[in-house]
């Protein structure tokens, strides 16, 4: 995948402090751009390219489209209300719809829907179909069949998506083509009897990372458990992999890490602090204390000796 376009939207019947009735975030390869929630009222720039680049009219014409699609998530949240018999309670409507731009030219489109985390619905663009995944969504997806709503997805996945997409592309080219290579940190415990270790890697740029755990010269993918790809606040990743080792065999573990801003892969060793390493430390510290209280005993002595001769 070149470049993807995302847009999250989240309905819920209760909304509280902090959490509006509906939110609405666009995604350009990961990184949030911009956002509407039903508080606010407007659709507001997240990133420094898009507030730069889009034409004035780009935000009043993307806020009416917000609006609408917060009319339409109520109705499909309360349409599903009504079909479970749920007229009380906190209840969430999620949609997540967008598409790909592939290293071979060709447009990747995908929607999705859920309902209180579980799958409901989603569109199958090479089909051009819907396609349930509960009994319920059945009885949506023969609606939306018969009133041709497939076309509408086709025809906003295949051409309107792809075209947004490398707009926004265009618009933040420079902050897309930049390469931060991680910080890669590994740290150990022990657990039951085995060694628990950790590779993280923070603050990376594009978000594309292979983080793997070898023993020797073997990767061990099987044994090893990922995190996934997350995005932080500044517009760069994060992610970590976590392995079991015995711990006689600790040294025999590398975390191997590879992304575009690094010239090469790097290899990465847990080195803990040694026993030994900490009983020199507090016998140091231990001297420090009683060399201090030496001093301050002969300042103390001295000045009574002091004190008596001109006393005398």
């Amino acid at each position: 995948v070149l470049h993807s376009l995302r847009y999250l939207h989240v309905r819920v019947s209760e909304p509280s402090p902090g959490i509006p009735q509906f939110v609405s975030i666009g995604y350009l390869d990961g990184i949030p751009f911009t956002r509407y929630d039903s508080e606010r009222g407007r659709v507001e720039p997240l990133t420094q390219w898009i507030k730069d680049g889009a034409e004035p009219e780009y935000w009043d014409e993307q806020t009416q489209i917000s609006v609408r699609n917060q009319h339409m998530d109520a109705r499909n949240l309360n349409n599903l209300r009504n079909r479970y018999n749920q007229s009380r309670g906190f209840h969430t409507w999620l949609l997540v719809y967008g598409c790909d731009l592939l290293s071979n030219g060709s447009i990747r489109g995908s929607s999705r829907y859920s309902y209180d985390g579980r799958d409901f619905l989603s569109f199958d663009l090479e089909s051009r179909r819907f396609v349930a995944a509960t009994s319920a969504a059945e009885v949506t997806r023969r609606r939306w069949e018969d009133e041709n709503v497939a076309e509408d997805y086709t025809n906003y996945l295949e051409h309107i998506c792809p075209e947004w997409l490398q707009k926004y592309v265009r618009y933040g080219q420079k902050e897309l083509d930049r390469k931060d290579p991680p910080d890669v940190h590994v740290s150990g415990k022990e657990e039951h009897g085995m060694l628990i270790l950790s590779c993280h890697a923070y603050g990376f740029y594009p978000k594309a990372i292979a983080v793997n755990w070898m023993k020797g010269d073997e990767i061990r993918d099987q044994e090893t458990e990922w995190g996934g790809v997350v995005p932080n606040s500044d517009g760069t990743f994060h992610t970590w992999a976590r392995i079991e080792a015995r711990p006689e065999e600790r040294e025999q573990y590398r975390c191997r890490v590879e992304h575009p801003g690094m010239s090469e892969p790097g290899i990465f060793a847990w080195e803990p602090t040694s026993g030994g390493n900490l009983t020199v430390v507090v016998a140091v510290s231990i001297v420090a204390i009683i060399i201090l209280i030496v001093l301050v005993g002969f300042i103390v002595w001295k000045r009574q000796s002091g004190n008596t001769r001109d006393g005398s």
